[in-house]
């Protein structure tokens, strides 16, 4: 199984400021870190944005995935729901 692997805001960070700030090419440091080019560039394009942006940003996403979860439990209930009505309409007939 391939575990995913955490990475610290600041690791984060730094990893793209060689990119942003010094002129590395993305390629070059994804190589030396051991990253794929896209986490990289996602990352550069993220530590690009203005802070307070990036701020919001990161709520709208931890709200979206709160709700997704919430979604996928009240959809999973819906579905409980619908098989006991449907098992307690032939019992009662």
């Amino acid at each position: 199984m391939n575990k995913r692997r955490q990475f610290t805001e600041e690791f984060k960070q730094e990893a793209a400021n060689q990119v942003i700030k010094r002129g590395y090419p993305i390629r070059e440091v994804a190589d030396h870190l051991g990253i794929s080019d896209k986490t990289l560039y996602n990352w550069v394009n993220r530590f690009r944005t203005p802070e307070v942006e990036r701020t919001q940003q990161d709520a709208l996403a931890e709200e979206n995935k709160r709700l997704r979860a919430e979604l996928r439990r009240m959809t999973e209930e819906r579905d409980i729901l619908k098989k006991a009505t449907a098992y307690f309409a032939r019992e009662s007939d």
